[in-house]
């Protein structure tokens, strides 16, 4: 039997903590998604406050929130870059995409829009 190789199973441990974090960072976005939208409708009627001179409902409601989303999605890519290069996978490194995972190997014949259909009717 052989030994298990060190150098893959330092990778994998390394791999499985940067799932973990990504879970927590995705948990955390999530629950900031759900109190900023949910949040903010719920309770508009109590956020009665002027914010550079509009009404904080509303200017949440119409500007704060895609803010919020925009700066949501730029800390998790940023995380993720920043995760990919903790395990040793540079997030820009080109692959292979002649073949998907399960080995399927595209045809050359492609450059119908019908190929799609006529594959499954045959």
């Amino acid at each position: 039997m052989n030994a298990p190789d060190p150098v893959r199973l330092a990778r994998q441990q390394r791999a499985a903590a940067a799932w973990r974090t990504n879970l927590r960072w995705t948990a955390v976005l999530l629950a900031l998604w759900f109190a900023g939208t949910f949040g903010v409708s719920w309770f508009a009627r109590e956020l009665r406050f002027d914010f550079f001179g509009w009404p904080f409902s509303f200017w949440a409601g119409a500007q704060g929130l895609l803010i919020l989303y925009v700066l949501m999605a730029a800390a998790y890519a940023w995380r993720m870059n920043r995760a990919d290069r903790e395990i040793g996978e540079p997030a820009d490194e080109p692959r292979d995409q002649s073949r998907d995972q399960s080995g399927y190997e595209p045809s050359n014949d492609a450059g119908h829009a019908d190929d799609g259909d006529a594959a499954r009717h045959r």
